[in-house]
C-alpha cells in the first residue's frame, strides 16, 4: 500500500494544489493521499488574517472533494499551537501505516533546503520523498540535490516529472479582495471563502449573479439586472462603493419567490421581530429574510445588509446605500408606471427629494389598492421632508 502525505498552510487550497495530488497520485501510484494542513507552520508565519487553522482545514476538505482517493487529516491542527514539524507527523502515520509505504510530498524550495528541517534524518528514515519542480529549470537541481541526499543519507528520493499549475495562496490572496481569483480555487471552496468572507475576499459579481439566479423565479432576472445596473449608477452618480451596491442590488430579491409560510420560517431562524402587517405580508417580509440570507449565504457586509433590509418600507435616518438600493429597486429600466421618468431625472439631481417623491407615490398606490401602508414608510417621509426643511432654513 502506498500512502501519499501532502502538508501545508493550504492558505487557502487553491488547484494548484488539486493539480499537484493528482499527479501524485497516478505518479506514485498511490493508494490514498492524505493532505495535512499545518496549524502552525515551522518554516514561515502565516499571513496577516488568516482563517484559522480549523477553518483552513475545512476549506481544505472541500477541496479534497475533487479528489477520488484523497482525504485530509486533523494530525497537526488538533495538536493545537505547537509548530507542525515533519519529523512528528510522518512518525504518527508510520504508527497508522506500519507496513505502508509513505511518500512526503514536497516541492523544489522545501526539497532542497531539506537538510535544514527539523529532525531530518529521522523523517528519512519514515518515508520516502516526492518532489515536484516548479519551473523547467528546476529538474536539473532536483536530481542533482536528490543524487547527493541518496549518497549521504540512504534517501528514497522520486522525481515527479509534472510541473503543477502555477499559482500560489499568496497570489489568490492579493486577488480574493479585487473580486478575482474564482479561477484559482474549487467552486466549493470559493463560496466558503465568501461566505465567510476570509482574506477580505469580495465576490465576483458575474458569479453572484449565478448564485442569486438559482434563488430567483426566472421572470425575477431582468428585474434584478435591472436593479444592479441601476444602483451601480446611482453609486456613481452619489459617491457610494459601486460593488457594494452591486451586491445589494443582485441579492435584494433572493426571497421574493417564497410564500408567507416559507418567509416566516426564515424569520424565525434568523431571529426576525415582526409586526403585524409583516407577518401577513410576503412582500413585507422578503426584504428583511433576503437580508438575512444575503448575510448567512454569501457573507454580505452590515451596510450592504441593511440596504437589503430597508429597500421595500425605507427607513428614517437612511444611509446613502440605503437609499440607492430603495431608488434603484423603484427606478430600474423595465420598471414602467406614471411618473416614472420624473422620478428617474429627480434621482440623479436631488436623491433625498427623489425620496420624497417616491415614498408618496408607493404610500399613495398602496392606499388605492385598499391596503395599509407600512408605518415605518410614513416615517421615512417624515424624516426626509423634516430634513429637507432644514436644508431650506
Amino acid at each position: 500500500m502506498t500512502v501519499a502525505l501532502y502538508g501545508g498552510s493550504f492558505n487557502p487550497p487553491h488547484l494548484g494544489h488539486i493539480d499537484a495530488a493528482r499527479a501524485s497520485i497516478k505518479a506514485l501510484r498511490a493508494d490514498k493521499l492524505i493532505f495535512v494542513p499545518a496549524a502552525v507552520p515551522p518554516h514561515k508565519a502565516m499571513a496577516e488574517h488568516s482563517p484559522s487553522p480549523a477553518e483552513r482545514l475545512e476549506l481544505t476538505r472541500l477541496a479534497a472533494e475533487e479528489i477520488p482517493g484523497a482525504e485530509v487529516s486533523d494530525f497537526e491542527v488538533s495538536r493545537g499551537a505547537s509548530p507542525s514539524y515533519t519529523a512528528t507527523t510522518a512518525e504518527y502515520f508510520r504508527g497508522e501505516y506500519p507496513d505502508a509505504r509513505i511518500v512526503l510530498l514536497i516541492g523544489t524550495d522545501m526539497f532542497l533546503s531539506f537538510e535544514k528541517w527539523f529532525d531530518f534524518e529521522r523523517l528519512l528514515k519514515l518515508v520516502e520523498l516526492a518532489v515536484f519542480p516548479r519551473d523547467k529549470g528546476d529538474l536539473e537541481r532536483i536530481e542533482s540535490f536528490a543524487g547527493h541526499m541518496r549518497r549521504s543519507y540512504g534517501a528514497k528520493v522520486t522525481v515527479i516529472d509534472k510541473y503543477p499549475l502555477p499559482m500560489a495562496s499568496s497570489e489568490v490572496r492579493e486577488k480574493l479582495p479585487q473580486r478575482l481569483g474564482r479561477d484559482m480555487v474549487p467552486e466549493q471552496v470559493y463560496a466558503r471563502i465568501i461566505q465567510k468572507r476570509y482574506y477580505g475576499a469580495k465576490p465576483e459579481l458575474e458569479w453572484l449573479r449565478g448564485q442569486a439566479g438559482k434563488l430567483l423565479n426566472p421572470k425575477r432576472v431582468p428585474h434584478v439586472l435591472g436593479c444592479e445596473s441601476e444602483a451601480v449608477k446611482l453609486a456613481a452618480r452619489w459617491g457610494e462603493d459601486a460593488g457594494d451596491a452591486a451586491e445589494a442590488g443582485i441579492l435584494h430579491d433572493i426571497t421574493k419567490r417564497l410564500d408567507t409560510a416559507e418567509q416566516l420560517i426564515l424569520c424565525e431562524k434568523y431571529g426576525i421581530i415582526l409586526d403585524t402587517l409583516e407577518k401577513e405580508s410576503s412582500k413585507l417580509l422578503h426584504a428583511k429574510t433576503g437580508a438575512m440570507l444575503a448575510e448567512d449565504l454569501f457573507g454580505v457586509s452590515p451596510r450592504v445588509r441593511d440596504a437589503i433590509f430597508w429597500h421595500t418600507t425605507a427607513r428614517a435616518g437612511m444611509t446613502l446605500l440605503e437609499k440607492i438600493i430603495y431608488m434603484a429597486d423603484y427606478i430600474e429600466p423595465t420598471r414602467d408606471f406614471d411618473g416614472v421618468d420624473r422620478l428617474r431625472e429627480l434621482a440623479y439631481k436631488d436623491l433625498d427629494e427623489a425620496m420624497i417623491l417616491g415614498l408618496e407615490m408607493s404610500i399613495e398606490d398602496i392606499s388605492s389598492r385598499g391596503i395599509e401602508p407600512h408605518p415605518r414608510s410614513k416615517e421615512a417621509l417624515d424624516w426626509f421632508l423634516r430634513q429637507e426643511e432644514k436644508k431650506n432654513k
